[in-house]
């Protein structure tokens, strides 16, 4: 069975940073798209940042030049550096997941149980 385990959040000024990380473990054949969501208190989940299979990245505009996500492939994880937070970034951040368990399987979109960020005095 395929789980996506999150952490790194935390507490943390405003101002400050954090890293965020997700591992995939289980039947894995391949990982494409990996993502990071969030969605803060009394708000809908939002995008905020994705990377591709071949290293390609995309960025909610709020969070361009203050967050950086990256991949190691070896390790099945993705990560999120947080820099320069603010008090609106806190919420619950999720990673998502394009997977295939399988070679003749088709692609499914898996889902971290979330990690909190708090940003406060």
């Amino acid at each position: 069975q395929v789980q996506l385990v999150e952490s790194g959040g935390g507490l943390v000024q405003p101002g400050g940073s954090l890293r965020l990380s997700c591992t995939a473990s289980g039947p894995i054949f391949s990982v494409n798209t990996m993502r990071w969501y969030r969605q803060g208190p009394g708000k809908e989940r939002e995008f905020v940042a994705a990377i591709t299979s071949g290293g390609t990245t995309h960025y909610e505009d709020s969070v361009k030049g203050r967050f950086t996500i990256s991949r190691d492939n070896a390790k099945n994880t993705v990560y999120l550096q947080v820099n320069s937070l603010k008090p609106e970034d806190t919420a619950v951040y999720y990673c998502n997941v394009n997977m295939r368990t399988t070679w003749f399987d088709r692609e499914y979109t898996y889902w971290g149980q979330g990690t909190q960020v708090t940003v406060s005095l």
